[in-house]
């Protein structure tokens, strides 16, 4: 792979890292906890920061994958990482998000419903995908 390409997907890679960290592990969390905020508008400011956060992400894991296409014969091993990472996003999208909205859309109307399982599976996959990043990012900066 050549050091243009794998400098800027290790760049890339590490900024995506940041922001699921600040964002799923930090900001989340502690959203919850700060005066007033009631569970309704905790579930509609989340919706709004993790829409533009997984936007944000959709993007710059098209960065990385095309880095990764265009910088030349990769390893197998960030090749695989690249795809994990990408597939790990995928289902949160695609699967777990959806479930979350459905849910946050029943709650926002006024019902009341027990601690969702969604919601771990998201923080599965987040964890997953930080243990990825974190591989993936070290591995690139080794194959510059």
């Amino acid at each position: 792979m050549n050091t243009a390409s794998a400098a800027a997907a290790s760049a890339v890679v590490f900024v995506w890292l940041g922001m699921v960290l600040a964002i799923s592990f930090l900001e989340a969390p502690l959203k919850f906890r700060a005066p007033g905020v009631t569970i309704p508008v905790g579930l509609g400011i989340g919706r709004l920061v993790f829409r533009a956060v997984n936007a944000v992400e959709a993007v710059l894991a098209a960065v990385v994958i095309a880095a990764v296409a265009v910088g030349g014969s990769a390893a197998s091993g960030v090749i695989a990482l690249t795809a994990a990472a990408a597939v790990l996003l995928l289902g949160q999208l695609a699967v777990v998000r959806p479930r979350l909205n459905r849910r946050s859309d029943r709650v926002l109307a006024g019902e009341e419903l027990p601690r969702s399982r969604s919601h771990l599976w998201y923080v599965a996959f987040e964890a997953a995908k930080v243990a990825v990043l974190i591989a993936l990012g070290v591995s690139l900066l080794a194959a510059r």
